[in-house]
């Protein structure tokens, strides 16, 4: 049978993002069946367990510890026994460390099975009313102000739609940030996606920096930002890339400083410019 749990596999499980009634049966069947979960809250994963009676051997998986015991449970799953990995809510290896056991059990000759469950940012995306065919998924934004540039960079004049995970410590700032990186753009603000104070709406990146300031955020946020305008024409859009860094150098730009600049404004890392020059 096509559901019949195989040795010697990882399982990918998604989990509830929030209504806990968003849970397959085959999540369930893997979940008790397998020969343990990896969790990166045994806690959190631990009280999904018990709701809904399943009881399993949880292995504590997690940023500070990967390393150590990615190797270990590759290791068990190559001698034969078979695994699950879970995270606090949504899929796994989404903006998550489940990501590198993923990689080290491909690079281990480890099988590995999803199963497929609820996603904060796909769910934002499909309520969110923006263009959908082609997108960008950033997860949560760098700490550092100088890797913030540059994926404010990258996206400038980017026509997809990009989507960002946000804690509300940070929102405040976040939204500032990105207003002052795009301007005045549409954005669509999910909030506590499935739960009880769910909230999702359009607005603007203005008007929820100008809303932020007075109310207070609660809750887990998905940032949706309508990509570049089509029909706005750059100046540069019928200019091949030398000519684009030789307008920047007659306004008295170094090479460096226009290959920067050129850079900027097509939202792609200057390596990819300087190419052109080498």
């Amino acid at each position: 049978m096509a559901n019949e749990l195989e040795k010697g596999v990882l399982y990918v499980v998604g989990t509830p993002i929030g209504n806990l009634s968003d849970i397959s049966e085959r999540a369930k069947t893997v979940l008790e069946g397998v020969d343990f979960v990896c969790a990166e809250d045994t806690r959190v994963s631990g009280k999904l367990l018990t709701l809904y009676n399943i009881k399993n051997s949880l292995v504590s998986y997690h940023e500070h510890n990967k390393n150590t015991v990615g190797k270990k449970i590759v290791e068990r799953i190559s001698f034969g026994e078979t695994g699950a990995i879970v995270t606090d809510a949504g899929m796994p290896a989404i903006s998550d460390p489940g990501e590198d056991l993923v990689k080290l059990c491909h690079e281990s000759g480890v099988k590995v099975v999803p199963v497929p469950g609820a996603c904060a940012f796909i769910s934002a995306l499909a309520a969110s009313g923006f263009p959908s065919r082609r997108f960008s998924f950033e997860g949560f934004l760098p700490a550092e102000k100088k890797e913030r540039d540059e994926v404010f960079d990258f996206h400038r004049n980017n026509k997809n739609t990009v989507i960002f995970y946000e804690a509300p410590h940070r929102l405040k700032a976040t939204l500032e940030a990105l207003l002052n990186a795009f301007g005045d753009r549409k954005l669509c603000l999910a909030r506590e996606l499935t739960k009880l104070n769910e909230e999702i709406y359009q607005t603007t990146l203005e008007k929820a920096a100008e809303e932020y300031k007075t109310r207070e955020p609660r809750g887990e946020y998905v940032l949706v930002l309508h990509g570049a305008e089509s029909d706005s024409e750059c100046f540069f859009e019928n200019m091949t890339i030398s000519e684009h860094v030789a307008f920047y150098e007659e306004q008295g730009l170094s090479r460096m400083d226009a290959i920067k600049a050129c850079a900027k404004d097509r939202g792609v890392p200057k390596g990819v410019i300087y190419k052109e020059f080498i």
